[in-house]
């Protein structure tokens, strides 16, 4: 017998007849002997909804409020899929986030996980019961209702799982696991047997879609086995682990790609000590995030360019925000430029093999495609490019790493 929790994200409650599969699968672990917690998200296209009315009603809406109107739609989810496990004769009760208790700091919106006493949960599990959980949300220290950011529910399941020292969290998902590329991209890409929180937690944070990056984050730090699934074929999925249960690793895992940069470019700045804290301090303090960062220092050592890129959604206020500062960092000029994209390729087996940068730069050489900005780390290489070249960019190192499906 394990303890698993099950994770449901929209697509997989997006009507009657879906929640019924839900309600099946679970059926299908609980017949074979299992404790299940479920967690679900809210119907597909019903938080957006709900964000749309705060909008509508209060642009500038008090973030208590918001929390309390965009966490109904998983209220609605945890009772219908309980209800299907009624039918289906399967004893369940579902939970809200305050109920059990989840509880988080106070950021209204993007709030982080604090806490979770498992006791209760667990002593429904040992007497046959299903716990149907709402993701996404939790409880405040000041007793209101918070939310947990959009793919939030991905962390609700992790960090039940770990607080009820679950067996494994299966996440369910609209894709049947983690492939070495987007398979709407790359027709020969392959599904992964087996990848490593690391190499996950760089592709979800890269730009791969499958599994939002904190909750692969408190995988990583609490030792929580994912997998993940498809809710709508019987296949196997992709299991992230640690590096050791991971026999003989690939020197590329992945190459994936984020197609939301933007890139900002400082002319002729000072070169003195203190201008690259005056530039991407008042970034921070405005919360806006930079990513790729690249400096070249003139000949004469009194001027410098400097170059970085921010989310796309960002760029206007970044732009706004150093137009202000323009006196304060001493530049001539801004160069933003939207039209690029972020390309990477991530493997463990990176650490002990050289090269890797050669044979990305090489392989994108012949194909004409230029490099404007580099950064690595150990287990990743990054480049930016013009955006119209992702596709090709992403079939190329693809190939190029050995990865396409033979």
């Amino acid at each position: 017998m394990a303890r698993l929790v099950m994770k449901f994200g929209g697509t997989s409650v997006a009507g009657a007849e879906r929640i019924r599969n839900v309600a099946t699968r679970v059926k299908r672990e609980v017949d074979a002997g299992h404790e299940v917690v479920v967690v679900v998200s809210a119907m597909a296209g019903e938080t957006n909804r709900l964000v749309d009315l705060c909008r509508q009603i209060a642009p500038l809406h008090d973030a208590q409020e918001y929390d309390t109107v965009v966490a109904a739609g998983e209220q609605v989810t945890v009772g219908l899929v309980a209800l299907a496990l009624h039918e289906l004769g399967v004893p369940a009760r579902s939970w809200l986030g305050w109920q059990v208790a989840i509880r988080t700091d106070g950021v209204h919106g993007s709030a982080r996980i604090d806490d979770i006493d498992g006791a209760m949960l667990i002593e429904r599990l040992k007497a046959g019961q299903v716990a149907v959980v709402a993701g996404f949300q939790g409880l405040g220290p000041d007793g209101r209702v918070t939310t947990l950011g959009r793919g939030g529910s991905d962390t609700s399941a992790v960090a039940l799982a770990a607080a009820l020292k679950a067996d494994r969290c299966d996440i369910y998902t609209d894709v049947d696991g983690v492939y070495t590329a987007d398979p709407r991209i790359v027709t020969a890409a392959r599904k992964l047997d087996r990848i490593t929180y690391e190499e996950m937690l760089e592709l979800a944070s890269l730009g791969a879609k499958v599994l939002q990056t904190r909750s692969v984050e408190m995988a990583m730090n609490h030792r929580v086995r994912l997998q993940v699934l498809s809710s709508f074929e019987d296949k196997p999925g992709t299991l992230v682990v640690d590096e050791d249960e991971i026999v003989e690793k690939q020197i590329v895992s992945g190459v994936t790609y984020a197609p939301d940069e933007a890139k900002i470019t400082l002319l002729r700045v000072a070169d003195r000590p203190g201008v690259a804290a005056a530039i991407f301090g008042s970034l921070a303090d405005a919360n806006v995030n930079v990513d790729m960062i690249v400096q070249n220092t003139a000949d004469d050592g009194k001027a410098t360019d400097v170059t970085f890129t921010v989310s796309r959604a960002d760029l206007d206020r970044a732009l706004a925000l150093l137009e202000s500062k323009r006196a304060e960092i001493g530049f001539a000029r801004l160069s933003p430029d939207r039209n690029v994209a972020k390309v990477s390729v991530v493997g463990v087996g990176m650490r002990s093999h050289a090269g890797v940068a050669r044979t990305m730069f090489q392989a994108l050489a012949g194909k004409n495609i230029n490099i404007q900005v580099i950064s690595t780390s150990e287990i990743k290489v990054s480049v930016l490019i013009a955006a119209d070249y992702t596709e090709l960019a992403v079939r190329t190192l693809h190939a190029a790493f050995g990865l396409d499906a033979a």
